[in-house]
């Protein structure tokens, strides 16, 4: 793990994804560490530079040189972040961590793009539970002694610290590995961090953020564990009254940590809003650019496809999409070959004709498909071959490809985005239904005046 010194004081932090990607700082909570962000790293470091820190005084960082509080932590990582980027970060909180987020948006709104917080502390109270049985040791340990006491006892207290543990953390369904459990059981009760675990117990208290959402500009998606009885779904509430930019989801089967409890669920959650490559399939070239995908997802907003679809869903789109380019006059797709392409014309066009029947039959065009139009409908839906060729216009074309396998995924992995895709395909289809209905009409009446011209 490499080290970052901020203010003279030296932090750790789990560095992964790629170096030219967008900051993503993963933040976590009370008596933990790094490792309680590490179920996210796998997916967000497919796009992000992540950055999971050790807060000063927790893992392997050093304490701050003065009494911890919630602003101190914030204005350490605001520079942390301004080290590595002039773009905004995107923020990923967890418990205490979350607070940190919310309170960084507040003060550093110019540096947060998007946040997304599992169980954030908002008003500082936490759990029967807690206030209970935890708090009370927590605050003895501020003392040195009494510090040095409580984790000589610790291995005849594991039971007691289990039985408190397990119901203020996990839901009882919870599907947490035995290993996580063991681990993050162990970060909780690190030797030696009971003086910051006792001020950040007191810190969280004294941060108070309700009444304060409200000002909050920085749009957030928020997760809650159904059974979390360490920060009670009360504080939910509080996010659902105060912050409307907030998509506040609550997970079932999950307590305090859905990230090892659910992890599955969460990543949909996560991969959804942050508009990351599919989980569902690994078809997707994880190297695409982040430059084209910006510029393809900007496209999209003016095409039939892209319809009505977000930033961060046409972003997310945009990362499947294979962009092709084919000089004037070049066969795009034969006629009668199997394929499962849906072409979107990014620029140019695209002309659709016939195949020669016979010697006295030549080919024929049948329509011309332009920029933000789609062609291909049928053969992603049914998979049957082309019945026409596509050939690029006079002017070349730009052809943004989507594969009915990546449409599939995505229809799995995100229902909310696939279905508006496939509704606007099926507006598109139908749209071209019409015309065609139209075009019929027209002839017909035609033909038909012709027949009573000829009579008279």
């Amino acid at each position: 793990m490499p080290t970052f010194t901020i203010d003279g004081t030296r932090i750790y932090a789990r560095e992964d994804g790629p170096r030219t990607g967008q900051i993503c700082l993963l933040i976590h909570g009370w008596s933990s560490s790094w490792y309680a962000m590490s179920p996210l790293l796998p997916i967000l470091s497919r796009r992000f530079h992540c950055l999971a820190v050790d807060l000063p005084g927790y893992g392997n960082s050093e304490r701050l040189p003065t009494r911890t509080t919630i602003m101190r932590y914030v204005d350490l990582l605001a520079k942390l972040v301004q080290e590595f980027t002039d773009s905004p970060a995107t923020l990923v909180g967890h418990s205490m961590g979350g607070m940190i987020s919310i309170t960084m948006a507040l003060r550093y709104p110019q540096l947060i793009d998007r946040m997304v917080l599992l169980a954030p502390t908002i008003s500082g109270q936490l759990s029967a539970w807690i206030t209970y049985a935890i708090a009370p040791i927590t605050m003895l340990e501020r003392l040195a002694v009494a510090d040095r006491l409580v984790s000589a006892m610790e291995p005849s207290l594991l039971r007691i610290t289990d039985r408190l543990m397990r119901p203020a953390s996990f839901a009882e369904r919870s599907a947490i590995s035995e290993a996580d459990y063991l681990r993050l059981r162990a970060d909780a009760r690190r030797p030696g961090q009971g003086r910051v675990r006792a001020e950040c117990y007191t810190a969280m208290r004294d941060n108070d953020l309700r009444g304060r959402l409200r000002n909050l500009e920085t749009p957030a998606l928020v997760i809650w564990g159904a059974e979390d009885n360490t920060v009670p779904l009360r504080d939910a509430g509080v996010v659902a009254d105060e912050w409307v930019g907030a998509d506040l989801r609550i997970v079932p089967k999950a307590g305090h940590w859905p990230q090892f409890e659910t992890p599955e669920f969460t990543w949909r959650m996560l991969a959804s809003y942050l508009a990351l490559p599919l989980i569902t399939t690994r078809l997707e070239d994880s190297t695409t650019s982040a430059v084209i995908t910006s510029e393809v997802a900007s496209f999209l907003a003016n095409s039939d496809l892209g319809s009505g679809l977000s930033l961060a869903q046409r972003t997310r789109l945009a990362a499947l999409m294979r962009r092709r380019v084919h000089q004037a006059g070049a066969m795009v797709a034969e006629a009668d070959e199997a394929c499962t392409d849906l072409y979107l014309i990014q620029d140019g066009s695209v002309e659709v004709w016939t195949s020669a029947v016979d010697e006295h039959t030549p080919p024929r065009q049948l329509a011309t498909v332009l920029r933000g139009q789609l062609t291909g409908e049928m053969a992603l839906i049914d998979g049957g071959r082309r019945s026409a060729a596509l050939r690029a216009g006079l002017d070349g074309a730009v052809v943004l490809v989507l594969q009915r396998e990546q449409l599939r995924a995505l229809l799995e992995d995100d229902p909310a985005l696939g279905n508006a895709v496939v509704w606007n395909l099926a507006s598109s289809l139908a749209l071209r239904l019409r015309l065609a209905n139209f075009q019929m009409q027209m002839l017909a009446a035609q033909l038909q005046g012709g027949a009573v011209g000829e009579t008279v």
